[in-house]
């Protein structure tokens, strides 16, 4: 399986988030990743960040934040040009979808667990 440079976008140090599920369920398959968050602090051995950080050559974006707070990241989101952004149940957002899909990024609406768990990532 090919590695997947991955942001965890509204990362959680809360076992029991599926952000935090997600990010440790990632690094178990071998993916780098890096994520931010409201908090600081670690899971799986990787720093949640709470500002944005420069970022390059990012596969997939996967996202842990509802509608409403997606709006301060859609610029950062479309200038890191991922490859894809996973909107996590929980997270839709047509008019977010738009503007990603204006930029050729693809948007894909399913659950990262889901698909790490199925290999489909």
């Amino acid at each position: 399986m090919k590695n997947k440079k991955t942001l965890v976008l509204g990362a959680s140090t809360k076992p029991e988030r599926y952000a935090f599920k997600a990010i440790t369920m990632l690094v178990e398959k071998g993916h780098s990743v890096l994520a931010i968050g409201q908090n600081q602090g670690e899971v799986a051995g990787i720093s949640i960040r709470t500002k944005n950080i420069p970022l390059k050559n990012i596969d997939t974006v996967s996202l842990y934040l509802n509608a409403l707070r997606q709006r301060e990241y859609y610029n950062y989101i479309i200038e890191t040009k991922p490859k894809r952004v996973i909107f996590n149940p929980g997270t839709e957002n047509p008019e977010f979808y738009q503007l990603l899909k204006s930029n050729n990024i693809k948007v894909e609406e399913a659950c990262t667990l889901v698909l790490l768990a199925t290999n489909q990532y």
